[in-house]
């Protein structure tokens, strides 16, 4: 069932030409995320496997599975966006590199440390799985120049669910 989840995530990925996916993100409270940031050249990755440099791009995608992550190094701002909240980007701040604890798909542990554009999806997808939404991270100036947006794309959500599902009120949500 995990095996199934996990590439149903990756193939979900891959189609919203995304670089991550948390099980959150499709109604699954797994700790299941899915990374894949080889299709971005303009923004450069490293990662190591157990302490060895592995060519980022070998090891796409990549499952974690259970991740513990500890954040390392210094902190910068980076562009950002979200398969859940489409055509909204922002600057978020976020450690420049992580080292993550997770269990693969065969159930083993293992470690990775990750730096650039994977880092920063590792931390992005892993607050997901803790209810942390990038917007969340977001300065106050930020959320007032992208309020109408969140807005206009929190009612088209709410317009969705009541469309789905007829047992929802205007007033559950």
């Amino acid at each position: 069932r995990v095996r199934e989840l996990a590439a149903d995530m990756i193939e979900t990925m891959h189609a919203a030409h995304g670089v991550g996916l948390a099980g959150q993100q499709i109604g699954q409270p797994w700790q299941l995320t899915v990374l894949d940031v080889s299709a971005v050249e303009d923004r450069p990755s490293t990662l190591k496997l157990s302490g060895k440099d592995v060519d980022p791009k070998s090891a796409m995608p990549i499952v974690l599975i259970n991740p513990e992550v500890e954040l390392r190094g210094e902190t910068e701002l980076g562009v950002e966006g979200c398969l859940s909240f489409p055509e909204i980007t922002g600057d978020i701040e976020r450690a420049q590199s992580v080292l993550v604890r997770a269990q693969s798909l065969e159930g083993e542990l293992f470690q990775i440390e990750a730096s650039g554009l994977l880092a920063r999806a590792i931390q992005h997808e892993h607050d997901h799985l803790h209810g942390i939404l990038f917007i969340d991270r977001m300065n106050s100036a930020a959320k007032a120049v992208l309020s109408s947006r969140l807005k206009r794309l929190q009612k088209e959500t709410k317009r969705g669910i009541r469309h789905r599902d007829p047992l929802v009120s205007e007033t559950t949500l």
